[in-house]
């Protein structure tokens, strides 16, 4: 899945200066750069000088000999204004050596195991990065020019040549995210349905690397069912029944509403496929109208729907 991501972001394109700001700026510094030597992308930051604390932060995370190598690489660089913007003492507690992963994480999630260009990453939805997840792409039109969000974050220059791949830089910091069961319990409208993943032994699945998405019923939509239907699939006996229904609303890889709409069924985990249907009030999954969309965890994207959905 990581290489078939990977694989639609390296299409041709062009390189592009920049997505926000003043265009004739950013143009300048790309020619100017351009009769240099290309540096690593370490050197670069080095030499850019507003990426300080970005620096800092990977010499502590020792991650500066991997951006330095081979690569390729894309790093969505947040400048030191960027770090300013954490909640105070946030930074400070990262750059402790006991939260040495916890930087390393956030680090990680910053760089793209490819070399991305701006135009590239503006025909995506999403970049896989080196941490295992990945990062939400959006193009958007704002006071007639095209900005790019990275998680969020505004790219506020684009494409700067390394020699070792390509840094674009954001005005944020982008935190990783929770994964899907982790997201659902912060919800707090899911108790059902967690318990129920739990009870069929669902909740690694849920919780791991590969990327998935679900089409989650709230707890109201769990208390529609007949009585007692609940309570009979929690018992231990009907572990296998109550696994096949949870995973009649789970879809191997990311599907944002966008794309969903434009299905006519989605391919469940349970085997069967689930029907999409679209009318005036909204989109439905087989019966389900789907009451909520694009709520995105660390390893997938949840839609919300207000019923339970049977096989």
């Amino acid at each position: 899945m990581k290489l078939m991501l990977i694989s639609s972001l390296l299409v041709t394109a062009s390189l592009v200066p920049a997505f926000a700001g003043d265009e004739s700026t950013c143009a300048t510094k790309t020619i100017a750069t351009s009769h240099m030597e290309k540096q690593d992308i370490v050197s670069t930051a080095v030499g850019a000088g507003s990426f300080k604390t970005l620096v800092a932060a990977v010499q502590a995370a020792g991650l500066v000999d991997t951006l330095k190598g081979k690569g390729p690489f894309t790093v969505f660089a947040p400048t030191d204004e960027a770090f300013a913007k954490l909640p105070k003492g946030t930074l400070e507690s990262l750059l402790k050596p006991e939260n040495r992963q916890q930087l390393v994480d956030i680090l990680t999630y910053h760089v793209v195991p490819a070399e991305v260009s701006g135009a590239q990453a503006a025909k995506a939805d999403f970049a896989p990065t080196v941490l295992g997840q990945a990062l939400r792409i959006e193009k958007l039109e704002a006071s007639g020019k095209s900005v790019l969000r990275i998680d969020g974050a505004t790219v506020v220059t684009a494409d700067i040549a390394c020699s070792n791949g390509v840094i674009h830089v954001i005005d944020t910091v982008v935190l990783p995210r929770k994964n899907i069961v982790e997201t659902a319990k912060a919800a707090g409208t899911f108790k059902t349905l967690l318990a129920a993943a739990q009870a069929a032994g669902l909740v690694d699945a849920l919780s791991g690397k590969e990327p998935l998405t679900v089409f989650a019923p709230t707890d109201e939509a769990f208390a529609k069912l007949p009585a007692g239907t609940v309570e009979g699939l929690l018992k231990p006996e009907n572990k296998d029944k109550l696994a096949a229904v949870l995973k009649y609303h789970v879809v191997a890889g990311r599907h944002l509403a966008k794309d969903v709409v434009t299905m006519k069924s989605v391919a469940t985990l349970q085997g069967k496929a689930a029907t999409i249907s679209v009318d005036d009030g909204g989109a439905r999954i087989d019966a389900a109208r789907i009451v909520a969309t694009d709520v995105l965890a660390g390893n997938g994207v949840i839609h919300v729907i207000d019923s339970v959905i049977l096989p």
